[in-house]
């Protein structure tokens, strides 16, 4: 009798959970929905060209690889295809169980048949083949044996590569064959098994992660800016933006064995200050006082989600050291600097003394009454840079992804007199100018600001600034192309529906034009190894599409820069410089050998042994000139931050390598070049 309550009471508790989680997606789809259509920049119709898409998208962020659904599955999912508009507006939401139960099925399926592989003798002979084909034409599984047959040959052919990157003589391994490929076998299986429970536990369960990859579908149909966040994605991503945060001041990575280890300890943290941690140290679980989270099986990105939750303020880590002794130490969450989001002044040295200062991302400090942050923090490296007596600058923004506007505003308003800066427009077709209300310039000397492909957001609105003004030589190649602003709105009263990172404006230069899907086009543009990688936002389903608006009708712009002689004065640089052309042989390789592989080879050693040398000796041969590249200018520390960099150990060893990576790189060589050409020229504001 007891053993029938205990049941029932067990069943009724989990039918009570199923049911509350099943509220949770439907009232956070509902709130979504109304808040997309309230406040989205362009909402779109919620019909059956929203069904479609929204399929789509949902079914390839499930399985983005085609590695585990089948056609069978995909049939019994298309009857959703046209009517998931009508889920939605009907909050029937009942739908997204058979997802969840398919994935949470094929992730088993896998693991069995990987598992079924150890008992297996792979055969090697070259029976089979393996097919190299462009990502678009992948294919879902016919059948089971379609899915035995591609996990066998994704097992060998992970072997027999990893064999040849850890001992690329031939002779050695086939004379080790069986050993070494015994010893790796055992390992890789392992490792799948992982990656495959890594997906099922991704955040927290597959039910969690099926429901949230539909609200991100639901969004992504909108622009692919809008996301879905958890309160504890929103905390991750704000703190990202941040120039402070509350940390443990512990990265994390995963290494080749599968462990969470300890990658980078940031100086002045809790973990610094404790002195129990060291690089590479495992992680073995994490304790705080509600729940622990055992690091087995588990992504980093799970990892960073525990450490970064609000609850857990005070953690004990159990880590294993590299001697083997397994110790738990306890943490409490501290104040810490964002090492990523600083900004470092540097001079250099050659004809002429120019600064040099790298801006990593608009970061702001939220906790700031003030709101400090980045455009502050360049403030104060350019007042240390000018009492060395600067005569140019060069603001590096390559792969900054952006972050906040304001910042962007502000640092633009550095460098312009006053004056209008971008134009804001929202949903209801409203426009508001931004401007540099501030009269003066912290800085009036000539200036190049590197860009590249993966510049986008915040750093394209400064840039766009800056070349419109005159104020600047844009240097490198086309920007990302996102001209769109996003705000972090809740979905509900509370923050437990989640929030949206959602695009809620459009901005757009003072000349009326957008780079939406476009990029800031640079004044003179250099080779890129990412040219043709496909990664702008114009590549990207669903994008805004680019426009226009009027224009500011005046606004005070320098005179033009002599663009065209510093433009045939760089090309003749950089057609004769070695360093250049093997950038452009290394995009062509990678373009051939990555994004347009079309073909095949019999699944042997010795075949894979010569395409993986192959490759490897070309980029080793045509990298050679860039790794050895020693731009003849000098490079050093400001006067005023000579002290503070060799403070400890660690800064000292950090400051070198910045210095040597500026000194070797051939973009910020060039952007030197050109500066140096600009002051030769001397066209004074």
């Amino acid at each position: 009798m007891h053993k029938h309550i205990s049941t029932f009471l067990i069943l009724l508790v989990y039918c009570f959970g199923f049911s509350q989680d099943k509220n949770l997606f439907c009232n956070q789809l509902q709130a979504l929905k109304n808040v997309v259509k309230n406040n989205h920049y362009a909402p779109k119709v919620i019909n059956d060209s929203l069904s479609t898409n929204v399929f789509d998208l949902f079914l390839h962020s499930l399985d983005e690889d085609k590695r585990l659904f089948t056609y069978n599955d995909v049939n019994t999912f298309e009857e959703d295809r046209y009517n998931l508009d009508d889920y939605i507006n009907n909050s029937t939401c009942g739908f997204i169980d058979k997802y969840v139960t398919i994935l949470t099925q094929r992730i088993e399926n896998s693991k069995q048949v990987i598992r079924a592989l150890e008992n297996e003798v792979f055969d090697y002979s070259g029976k089979d083949t393996l097919r190299f084909k462009p990502e678009a034409t992948y294919k879902y599984f016919k059948n089971d044996l379609a899915i035995q047959k591609y996990w066998s040959k994704r097992m060998r052919y992970n072997i027999l590569y990893a064999l040849v990157e850890n001992d690329s003589v031939l002779e050695h391994l086939q004379s080790n064959f069986k050993t070494f490929e015994s010893e790796f076998k055992s390992k890789f299986i392992q490792k799948e098994i992982c990656q495959l429970e890594e997906l099922k536990n991704r955040l927290g369960n597959v039910d969690n992660f099926v429901k949230e990859a539909f609200l991100n579908a639901f969004l992504q149909y909108h622009d692919p800016n809008s996301l879905f966040f958890t309160p504890t994605e929103k905390d991750i991503y704000e703190n990202s933006l941040s120039s402070n945060q509350l940390s443990f001041g512990i990265i994390t990575a995963k290494n080749d064995n599968g462990d969470i280890i300890i990658a980078h300890i940031t100086p002045g943290s809790a973990a610094f200050n404790n002195g129990s941690f060291e690089v590479n140290d495992i992680i073995k679980s994490i304790k705080s006082d509600t729940k622990t989270l055992e690091t087995y099986c588990i992504s980093n990105e799970d990892v960073l989600a525990f450490t970064s939750h609000e609850d857990h303020h005070t953690a004990t880590f159990k880590i294993k050291k590299q001697n083997g002794i397994v110790k738990d130490v306890e943490l409490t969450k501290t104040e810490t600097k964002i090492e990523e989001n600083t900004v470092d002044g540097f001079i250099i040295e050659s004809t002429s003394k120019l600064g040099y200062i790298n801006i990593p991302s608009f970061y702001s400090d939220f906790e700031s009454p003030n709101g400090l942050g980045l455009a502050n923090d360049v403030a104060k490296e350019l007042y240390k840079l000018q009492k060395d007596k600067i005569e140019g600058l060069i603001i590096d923004l390559r792969f900054n992804g952006g972050g906040s506007m304001k910042e962007a505003a502000d640092l633009s308003g550095m460098f312009i007199n006053r004056g209008p800066i971008s134009i804001l427009k929202y949903n209801n077709g409203e426009t508001y100018t931004i401007r540099d209300i501030n009269r003066g310039s912290l800085f009036t000397k000539p200036i190049i600001i590197l860009v590249n492909n993966y510049s986008a957001s915040a750093s394209e609105f400064f840039a766009a600034t800056m070349q419109d003004y005159n104020r600047a030589i844009i240097v490198g190649a086309t920007t990302h192309g996102k001209a769109s602003a996003q705000s972090i709105l809740p979905l509900g009263n509370d923050e437990s529906l989640g929030y949206s990172k959602l695009t809620v404006e459009k901005f757009y230069r003072v000349t009326g034009k957008s780079h939406q899907s476009v990029g800031v086009i640079p004044d003179i543009i250099l080779p890129s190894i990412y040219d043709g990688f496909g990664t702008q936002e114009q590549y990207e389903a669903f994008a805004l599409q680019n426009d226009s608006i009027a224009a500011v009708k005046k606004f005070p712009k320098l005179k033009p820069l002599p663009i065209e002689e510093l433009r045939k004065k760089s090309l003749l640089r950089v057609t004769n410089d070695i360093p250049f052309k093997s950038v452009k042989d290394l995009n062509k390789l990678i373009i051939d050998n990555y994004f347009n592989l079309d073909t095949e080879y019999l699944l042997t050693l010795e075949n894979v042994h010569r395409e993986m040398t192959n490759y490897r000796t070309q980029w080793e041969i045509i990298n050679k000139p860039i790794d050895a590249n020693d731009s003849g200018f000098t490079v050093k520390n400001s006067k005023f931050t000579k002290e503070l960099v060799n403070y400890t150990d660690t800064q000292k060893a950090i400051n070198e390598s910045i210095i040597k990576d500026i000194k070797q790189d051939i973009y910020i060589e060039e952007a030197h070049a050109i500066l140096q050409d600009l002051l030769d020229l001397n066209p004074l504001n």
